[in-house]
This record gives C-alpha cells, structure tokens and sequence, in this order.
C-alpha cells in the first residue's frame, strides 16, 4: 500500500448505505474503496432490525402505486422538505430492490403496517425484510461483521429473527418449541463453535449486511477497517479525495469520480447533541453501536462549506440501561420499542401523568417525550409502570419475562437502581419519587380503559400498528390490560434513538450541497449522514435503511454517469502513485 492511492469511489462508511453505494458502482465498472473507522464492518445497520421500508417495491403483485405512496407521506410531512428529493427516493426506490433482487440476496414483503395506519394511503406491505445468512459464508470476513447487542440475542447468546422475538418476548403460543429449536441448532453447530461463540446464523440487520458483504467480497471490493476520515480534499473547487489515518498514521487517498459519505450520524458527539437537538439527551441512552457515530463526516463537509438539514430531529426510541451481563459496573442499552405499549402497564412522566399512546411507534413515543419534556420539564426519563401479570409474560428492556428471568435471578444491586419492585403502588410511587395520588389517578384510568377496550385519552390499540404487538391472548384490546395485581414494578425510559434525522443536505442525486445551493462536485451522502428525504417523519418500519440504500444506489449511479462523461477513463482496479 503506497502513501497516495487513486480509485474512481471512496465511500466512507460500512453500513448499509455504504455497501449499497460500493456494490452499485462496482456493478457499473468503477473501482471502489470502503473505508471504516471501526475495527468491524457492517456499521449501525449490522446491528438494526435490517427492514427497508419501500412503496411499491413491486415485489410481489399489488396495488400500491407511487401516488399512494405520495397521500400518505404528504399527509404526515409537516416540516419543509426538498420535493425532488422525496419523489427520488419513491421512483428509484423499487429500481434499488430490483438490484438487490439481481444479486440473489433473497428479500421479501413483510406484513409490517405503516406507522400511522389511519393516515389515507398506509398500507401493511411496504417494509422489506432478508432472510437469515449463513456467517460462514464470509469465509474468514465472518469474525469481523459487527456483532448483534446481546438485546437482540436470547440469552445473551443466541441469534433470533424477528418472528422468533416476538413469539418468545410474548409467550405465544409454541414459544417452548421456538426455543428448543433455537438451542439445538446452536449447540448441534460443531463446526462454528470450534471457532467461537457467536451464532453463525446472521439475523435481521446482520442477515441483510451478510448477503450484501458476500457480494461486496465477491467483486473483489476492499473493505479497509480502522481507517478514520480525517479530510475531504479539495483542488480547483473540486472534491478530489480523503484524507484518513490509522493507528494515528495519516495519509490521502484519491478519488478520481466521487467520495460518498455514508458514516451515519451524530447522536454519539454529546457537543453536536447541544448545538442541534432541542432536547439532547445523552450519547450514552443511544441504541446504535458505542461511541461509533460521532458526525466526523459530517463536520469534514461543513469545514468545505456544506449545508445541513434536519438535524432537529432524531430516529427516536425509548430505551432502557442495566448492567453488563456479570460486570455490573459497566452498562449497557435496551430498547424497549414494544415493552412499553404491552398490556398490564402505562408510561408517565415525572408527574405520574401519561403523555402518549404508549402502543405507538416508537419514533412517535420518542416525539412525545420530546414534546412533553419541552412543555412539563418532567420528562426524559420516564417512567414505565407495570404489574406481576406484565412482570410474568413480557420484557421490559433488558428484562426477561419471569419465565427465563425470575425475580430471585435478577441480581441484588439490580433492584431500586434499574428496576424497582414494591408490594403496593403507594410504595412503588414513594420509591421512585412520583407523586401517589396523580399515579394512582392514572392507574385507576387505566384499568377501566381495559375493562372498556376503548382508550379515550390517546387511543392505544385503537390502529392495527398499536395491536400488532399487543397480546391477543388480552381481550376487548390487545394493548390494555388492568394494572392490580402485586407486587408493582417500574424501570427509567430513557430518550433513546437509532441515529440522528439531519445531516448533510444533498439533493435528488445525493449530491453534498453548499450553503448557495449549489453541488460541491464530486461529493456525495447517503444514509444518516444526510438529511432524511421525509423531514421529521418516520414513516414505517425500514425509514432509516430504506433511503439510505435508495440515495447510496443513486449516487453510484449519478457518478457512473459522470464517469463516462469525463475525459479520463474509468480504471476497474486501484492504482498506486508512487
């Protein structure tokens, strides 16, 4: 490796739109380098639920149409937007699964309803899912995909589609059969467990990164790891390269026809938190991988005159902390995307009032809280509030239904820090500091709303997105279940996310724009290191990946086109300079 490299496409950033964004432009004859400052590949999307919200993918016969898909963006999106910019992402949208279908990566519909499914134009088939992968086939790549949280594993251990979550978390009928199945398929694997722990059977987002990687493998893309962006390099007003550095060792890298920064966002630098989000939060309550995304990239553009956009808003999700399994001293994050809308509990805020449709989506839960937090100041955290009933058949964040985690199991330094327990709610109230006659107000609302089946303050399980995770084993409503029987548990919900909405502003070709509007040739943003192409809104199950793998496919597109406008020719292989 020489101290100055050449390639058409430097893309900076492994995660999902970076892969997309390297395979496109490999697929149309450009040499490509990834570069990734983590000592693992795959980014924040290896670790995410890997969906791809999509109006009409086309993948299957139906009826939705891109006018549908316009009545029910244009019906939420109350922040200004750039209209190209969205009708780019719904026409090339199907153009980019249409891709991934041509590689052999097998993807199909989910039955997943949109987030606001009684806005006009929802529907329940727009979010895409993969497949489970086979790790193995990553050859000796298979140890260096970013690893899934021990939240998305059973046990700490075991990797679970999404169907398997949710049986288990809930205690459908035939969990005891989905775990048994689960456990002889780990331990009968002797192959994989001769070279370590982890479960070779890739899963939501590591399913969808694992078959893009095979591809990326197989062309021969190099994926360079702990090589941080220092730099964008300019000459004569265009960007022309990268600096990085690894291990502290600095050095350019040319791009002969495009950088493209995917590099996500910046919900890990608590400065950039302060300067943009009305209501920071801290780095720590973050669900993405740990101190990954800091906004390098996007503070190396603003230093070359970008423009930025949304970054006011985040892809929120309630989270919960507990310690690291046997090193208490050290914590780790839960989500509780689906915890807190479950029967037999409610969420209040700090004045043991309720603020939400806890069965909502959690981007929206996270709105709310922003929403209460700026009106009461009694928000950020929040309280979610539950009886033995929820305690013995759901999760609650890092804690497992009594089943697999009884009380006696969870450890003494664990109690009145991380969750809290108490034979009446009086004394539950006393012990996390609410006041008792507004929580028990709210409680005693609560249980005659379950009774009814009708929830008149907010409407829980009045949407089918609220009841597709609710108990349907609960009756009148799925989501509402009375809130009596002792003994009272609560545990803190934090302000949590899956990134950050703003970034980069870039246009309907994902081309970096300058503060006059203008195109910083030669630069280009996808993913969470650009603006969301829906403003505020989180449309679906799949809004984050979805458009960053639609606007890495059309910035490989666009500078293919470039390419073969360009004097020079495109090289299919890196050149050294000497």
């Amino acid at each position: 490796m020489g101290t100055n490299e050449v390639y058409d496409v430097v893309v900076v950033g492994s995660g999902a739109a970076g892969a997309m964004s390297a395979l496109r432009a490999a697929e149309l004859g450009l040499s490509v380098l990834i570069v990734e400052k983590a000592h693992k590949y795959g980014g924040t999307s290896a670790t995410s639920g890997g969906v791809m919200w999509i109006p009409n993918h086309q993948l299957e016969p139906g009826d939705d149409s891109p006018g549908q898909a316009y009545q029910y963006l244009d019906s939420l999106i109350k922040t200004p937007i750039q209209r190209d910019r969205l009708e780019a992402f719904v026409e090339h949208g199907p153009d980019m699964i249409r891709f991934v279908k041509s590689l052999g990566i097998p993807v199909m519909a989910s039955t997943w309803p949109d987030y606001f499914f009684e806005a006009p134009g929802a529907r329940s088939d727009r979010s895409i899912v993969c497949d489970t992968f086979d790790g193995r086939e990553l050859g000796d790549k298979f140890v260096l995909m970013r690893e899934q949280y021990t939240r998305f594993k059973l046990m700490n251990r075991y990797s679970m589609d999404l169907p398997e979550f949710f049986l288990i978390s809930t205690r459908g009928a035939g969990w005891i059969k989905a775990l048994l199945k689960i456990l002889w398929r780990y331990w009968t694997d002797f192959g994989t467990r001769r070279i370590g722990r982890r479960d070779r059977r890739f899963t939501t987002g590591g399913a969808l990164m694992g078959h893009l990687y095979k591809q990326v493998f197989d062309r021969g893309i190099e994926v360079r790891l702990e090589t941080r962006l220092d730099e964008i390099l300019v000459e004569q007003g265009e960007v022309s390269g990268v600096r990085v550095s690894h291990f502290g060792r600095g050095y350019d890298i040319q791009a002969r026809h495009g950088v493209v920064l995917c590099a996500g966002g910046f919900e890990w630098n608590q400065e950039l938190r302060e300067r943009y989000l009305p209501v920071p939060g801290l780095t720590r309550h973050s669900s993405t991988p740990e101190d990954a995304n800091r906004g390098e990239a996007l503070l190396a553009g603003l230093r070359i005159g970008a423009a930025t956009e949304h970054t006011e808003g985040g892809w929120w999700i309630p989270t919960m902390h507990m310690p690291t399994p046997r090193v208490s001293n050290f914590e780790e994050i839960h989500q509780a995307a689906f915890d807190v809308g479950r029967p037999h509990s409610v969420c209040v805020n700090r004045n043991g009032q309720r603020f939400v449709d806890e069965a909502c989506s959690y981007d929206e839960f996270g709105v709310a809280m922003v929403a209460d937090q700026l009106k009461t100041g009694a928000n950020t955290p929040c309280w979610l509030v539950f009886d033995a009933t929820f305690r013995s058949r759901y999760t609650a964040g890092g804690f497992m239904p009594t089943a697999l985690m009884p009380d006696w199991m969870i450890p003494a330094d664990y109690w009145d820090h991380y969750i809290f327990r108490a034979g009446s709610l009086y004394e539950l109230a006393a012990k996390i500091r609410l006041p008792y006659d507004a929580l028990k107000q709210t409680v005693a609302k609560m249980n005659q709303y379950a009774r009814s089946g009708v929830d008149p303050d907010f409407g829980r399980g009045g949407n089918a997105y609220d009841r597709m995770f609710g108990d349907p084993t609960v009756t009148p409503n799925p989501c509402l279940g009375p809130i009596e029987t002792g003994p009272f548990y609560a545990v803190a919900i934090n302000l949590g996310d899956l990134g950050t909405k703003g970034g980069l502003k870039a246009d309907a070709a994902a081309r970096v724009l300058d503060e006059d509007g203008r195109p910083i040739p030669r630069l280009y943003a996808a993913g969470n290191n650009s603006g969301s192409p829906f403003g505020h809104l989180y449309p679906g199950a799949g809004g984050t990946i979805g458009p960053a793998m639609t606007f890495g496919f059309v910035a490989a597109n666009d500078i293919a086109a470039r390419a073969r406008q360009a004097p020079q020719a495109v090289t299919r292989k890196a050149k050294e300079v000497a």
